[in-house]
């Protein structure tokens, strides 16, 4: 077994103090989001991991890439017939992470998935590549297939069938929304002693904010 107790570093890069964040928590996360990208040294800025529970009862993360974020919530897609999917629509409740290494900082969202609606799904859908658009068709994601050449002749073949054609969304691909309940916002410090905001949903549309100890 490989010893990792030693794997130590000191986080000192900034600070998160209740003088210095706004009342409401998409501020914050849009200002931390856009200094991650002039900071550097995160290729996707944007990819989240995403924990559900699933039809056996056991929770899975997996990472997937965040693609619109405004007061309403968090946006991404999939197919609604996978796994992950699968187990949004039998229980809503999930949870979304964020880890940026660079400016050791940690987003923790708790929050009610729902899928959006078509016309969003569609134009979100119509703004890819055709290969992506293709890849959503050919993939009947998380089902057991024989090989990866099973999924190259289906997409050849699908390259054959639409060229020149405009390719239609399928049904069971689409985004789903993340509205939040609770954010916490994680700023690494000098000797563990982390920043821990967390902000949560009041029933007046309001946050309450408290700082938890790290």
């Amino acid at each position: 077994m490989k010893d990792l107790s030693n794997y130590r570093k000191s986080y000192d890069k900034s600070e998160l103090l209740e003088t210095s964040i706004p009342e409401d928590p998409i501020n914050l996360f849009n200002r931390w989001f856009h200094e991650v990208e002039d900071f550097g040294g995160i290729e996707e800025v944007n990819a989240m991991t995403i924990a559900t529970i699933g039809l056996d009862g056991f929770p899975k993360s997996r990472v997937v890439l965040l693609k619109k974020f405004n007061e309403e919530g968090f946006v991404f897609y999939t197919n609604y017939n996978s796994e992950k999917g699968k187990a949004i629509i039998n229980n809503p409740n999930v949870c979304l992470s964020f880890f940026w290494t660079s400016v050791e900082r940690q987003v923790i969202i708790k929050g009610i998935a729902q899928k959006t609606s078509e016309s969003i799904s569609d134009t979100y859908f119509h703004s890819r590549p055709d290969g992506s658009k293709l890849g959503a068709l050919v993939s009947n994601q998380s089902d057991v297939i024989p090989s990866r050449a099973y999924l190259e002749e289906n997409l050849k073949q699908l390259e054959v069938n639409y060229e020149g054609k405009e390719i239609p969304r399928p049904e069971n691909w689409g985004g789903f929304i993340v509205t939040p309940l609770e954010i916490e916002f994680w700023q690494g410090r000098p000797n563990r002693l982390h920043d821990r905001i967390r902000y949560v949903a009041q029933p007046d549309f309001s946050w309450k904010t408290d700082r938890l100890s790290p």
